[in-house]
């Protein structure tokens, strides 16, 4: 399991809908900062801070080839969310079944 600076990270960089958007259209494969911006109605340096959040925090990778940098979701980083969220539902799924035996038992 991650240590928690590394999930705050994920969590803080996918709380802004401009990243979710991001990650959800890296999800059909690699882009083109250009392309990617051309997507969102912000500037050019505006968008590129939310390209060096999700940089930063491991969600993407950029490669630059000659004058153009590519995006790269970094799925492994997303399955940190998908252990974590794993983790508070079998805690969460636990204490209903507590809660629902302890009232059956008590209306026995």
């Amino acid at each position: 399991m991650a240590n928690h600076q590394e999930i705050d990270g994920v969590f803080v960089a996918l709380a802004d809908p401009t990243r979710r958007r991001v990650i959800r259209r890296l999800g059909h494969g690699p882009t083109s900062v250009g392309d990617l911006a051309a997507e969102f109605p912000i500037t050019l340096p505006s968008f590129m801070k939310h390209v060096r959040t999700l940089e930063s925090n491991g969600l993407i990778r950029t490669v630059k080839t000659g004058r153009v940098r590519t995006c790269v979701l970094n799925r492994e980083r997303l399955e940190l969310v998908d252990g974590w969220l794993a983790e508070q539902r079998r805690i969460w799924e636990g204490r209903t079944d507590r809660l629902e035996q302890f009232v059956v038992e008590e209306e026995s």
